[in-house]
């Protein structure tokens, strides 16, 4: 029986190994090509922004996940390694808008030296895909020195990682950030920009400012709330799921999809749920972990194929005749029709749940931490389906109502309205 447990024992131990040790990762310029390489095999990111269902990035195609720092990098990681993806592993760098004073040598030697130990943590993980240092550093900002932080911390990761390469994410693409960035910051690898209905246009503002380098665009997603129409109660108007399914399909096939020179990929934005300023604006799940018609796109975008049963698609909803582009006044305790246009690809029934929120006003920037608002109950009939009332509340406020349609994969729309 002794070769039988040599063999286990053997076994047993070069699986160990092949899960504790790093996978190489480097960029190359090939005939004036950009392409990421992992161990040695060129790999285009198709990844989500956010750590939730990992298995279903794997499910649609997707490859990669990106985090916005290490807290609960070791769950990422292991459920990464698990699902066969990878992790673009975020690197959290203090931010000028939220009091970091780059001109304090102390602090900033501090965050280095924080820094460098965050990085031999995770350096040797088989997942880790390349390190993003910071994100949106350029928001808000005015002290140029948090690039020579940049160049830093690029540098330290260089000398004790020789695996994976470097990046910063920058909020939008502009000439002066691009400039500092070139001059700055040469031991970053790759150029990561963050944007939204700018998508369209990345391959072109990628030239226009001069960089010649690789780029990943490490969050793209619908329509911002800060391009978005808004109401003259200043209320920006979300798309519906719908409309942004369609929007990120066009974007990113318009864009980086035919970049194949300088794009190393994508992380969509937002692989799970979030309150900003609304709970459905960026994410692209429920709460409670339904999926929206976009992560019908993403599979399509991703594998080619469209999923075996598709979500339910929007085609209007219109409160009292009006939708939410229409600046819908409304008079406090009065009841109006609420009608709802949605059709299933795949004939399933449909039941609807109605929410009625008051608008937002615990509004942050930079995609920081907001706080939900408290549905108000009791205005719109119990068991409500596709034609139903609202009555509008009996006191004078800014009002957002949410209608989701709720199934195993679900679609939603937020019409906007004021009360008189």
């Amino acid at each position: 029986m002794k070769p039988y447990l040599a063999v286990s024992l053997l076994a047993l131990a070069t699986a160990t190994y092949a899960q504790t040790s790093p996978v190489k990762v480097e960029v190359k310029q090939t005939a004036g090509r950009y392409q990421l390489l992992r161990g040695g095999k060129p790999y285009f990111i198709n990844g989500a922004g956010g750590g939730q269902f990992p298995e279903r990035i794997k499910a649609c195609g997707g490859n990669s996940i990106r985090t916005w720092g290490t807290g609960g990098a070791d769950k990422v990681l292991a459920e990464a390694n698990k699902n066969g993806l990878t992790v673009m592993l975020g690197l959290d760098v203090a931010r000028e808008r939220h009091g970091f004073d780059y001109n304090n040598p102390q602090a900033v030697a501090e965050q280095l030296q924080k820094l460098r130990a965050e990085v031999l943590k995770y350096k040797d993980n088989p997942a880790v895909l390349f390190w993003g240092i910071g994100n949106e550093l350029n928001l808000e900002y005015t002290n140029p020195k948090v690039w020579d932080a940049v160049q830093q911390i690029a540098q330290m990761i260089h000398e004790v990682d020789p695996n994976h390469p470097t990046s910063t994410v920058l909020a939008g693409l502009n000439q002066k950030e691009v400039d500092y960035i070139k001059a700055k910051c040469p031991a970053v690898d790759i150029l990561s920009i963050n944007t939204y209905a700018g998508l369209a246009s990345i391959p072109q503002q990628v030239r226009t400012t001069g960089w010649t380098g690789p780029y990943v665009v490490a969050e793209w997603g619908p329509t911002g709330h800060w391009e978005s129409p808004v109401t003259p109660w200043k209320a920006s108007v979300e798309e519906t799921s719908s409309q942004k399914a369609a929007v990120y399909q066009s974007r990113y096939e318009a864009s980086v999809a035919k970049d194949k020179t300088q794009c190393l990929g994508t992380y969509v934005f937002l692989w799970g749920q979030k309150q900003e300023r609304t709970p459905t604006w960026y994410g692209i799940f429920t709460e409670d972990g339904k999926e929206s018609e976009v992560v019908d796109v993403m599979q399509y975008l991703w594998s080619g194929k469209w999923p075996q049963n598709r979500a339910p698609h929007l085609t209007s909803f219109k409160l009292n005749g009006k939708q939410a582009t229409d600046n819908v006044y409304l008079q406090a305790g009065q009841s109006y029709p609420a009608i709802v246009a949605v059709a299933d690809p795949d004939k399933d029934a449909l039941t609807y749940r109605y929410e009625l929120l008051p608008e937002s006003t615990d509004l942050k920037s930079g995609g920081d931490r907001e706080s939900r608002p408290v549905a108000i109950p009791g205005l719109i009939p119990a068991g409500a389906s596709a034609q139903t009332t609202l009555k509008a509340p009996p006191r004078k406020a800014p009002t957002a109502c949410s209608c989701t349609p709720m199934m195993a994969k679900t679609t939603w729309l937020r019409p906007i309205f004021r009360f008189m």
